[in-house]
């Protein structure tokens, strides 16, 4: 059985701002690869085979977790890798972007209510109103109500990917000592990579796109360079900064500050591809890292020692020596 994890406020809001960060630049760097035509689920898979080829070497030298945590790996594969990717480019086909983003980031509120009626957890109140916030502030980032059409196919693959990043927190903090992050991650990759084979069908892929010439904002970038970021920042390190992000700060603190990844791939977009914030995307930035600040405080820092307590005198008889 894995140890339980030690909680640390300080190391797990760095751990969760790059987490964050990494996250968030995914769609940025993804856009030009997208723009040149490329099938999102082919990105969706070089983003995965890049991360699993990279982490491969980690896979060969943690090759023992397979067999101690099966069920990690493949709950970890199946879930939040392939899981969440692949639901949420099936909902984007029949709702809005902005709704199906919003539904998903809905996973911190289902990782509430997991704690709170299956584990029997009290959760903070503070993470509470954190993830309320948070959930408000998306609302108003995304602006939802802007051409709104309902499909109920649609809404189900969306909190089906919600309920992926549900899992991705759940069962971050699951990972222990016998489960290094990394080697969860890589077989998590590999497992992913090989399960959306069927559905992304890579050698339907152009591989002119991955030679060609991109731009990047003002940077001309090669398409592998875009595909090999995606893999490696956007894939092994998000998901590597994540777990340890989940394991200090606990999965719905975590839950909370994760929104600041949507305020991460807003910005960069900004400053990188010129796309420019409405006064209300710019409200609901603010109430989101508002709602991740409150979430934070929740998070007890590191406990203090126990005072030594004068041993009791010891009325029994020495033992003969």
């Amino acid at each position: 059985m894995s140890a339980a994890p030690v909680r640390h406020r300080p190391s797990g809001l760095a751990f969760a701002l790059a987490s964050a960060l990494a996250f968030g630049g995914s769609g940025v760097f993804a856009r030009p690869l997208l723009d040149a035509g490329m099938d999102p689920l082919h990105v969706t898979w070089l983003r995965l085979a890049g991360a699993a080829l990279l982490l491969s070497p980690i896979a060969v030298r943690h090759r023992r977790v397979l067999t101690r945590r099966p069920l990690l790996i493949l709950a970890y594969g199946v879930f939040p890798m392939a899981g969440v990717q692949a639901l949420y480019f099936a909902a984007i086909a029949r709702i809005p972007v902005g709704i199906a983003l919003l539904i998903e980031f809905l996973g911190p509120v289902l990782v509430l209510l997991w704690l709170r009626t299956v584990r029997r957890t009290r959760v903070s109140p503070a993470a509470a109103i954190g993830v309320i916030l948070a959930v408000a502030g998306l609302g108003l980032l995304l602006e939802v109500w802007a051409g709104m059409r309902l499909d109920v196919i649609g809404v189900a693959l969306a909190l089906g990917a919600a309920a992926g990043q549900a899992a991705y927190f759940l069962l971050s903090d699951r990972t222990g000592d016998d489960a290094d992050p990394l080697a969860v991650i890589a077989f998590g990759s590999i497992t992913a990579t090989v399960l959306l084979l069927p559905l992304a069908r890579p050698w339907t892929l152009d591989r002119g796109l991955l030679t060609a010439s991109m731009d990047l904002g003002p940077l001309p970038v090669p398409g592998w360079a875009l595909a090999l970021w995606l893999g490696l920042v956007c894939t092994a390190i998000a998901y590597f900064t994540g777990i340890a992000a989940v394991r200090r700060l606990s999965p719905q603190i975590a839950g909370g500050v994760a929104y600041l990844e949507v305020v991460t791939a807003i910005v960069l977009a900004w400053v990188l591809l010129g796309e420019a914030l409405t006064p209300v995307q710019i409200a609901g930035a603010v109430v989101i890292v508002t709602g991740a600040f409150i979430a934070q405080t929740a998070v007890p820092g590191t406990p203090e020692p126990p005072a030594a307590t004068p041993a009791e005198p010891d009325d029994r008889p020495a033992a003969l020596t």
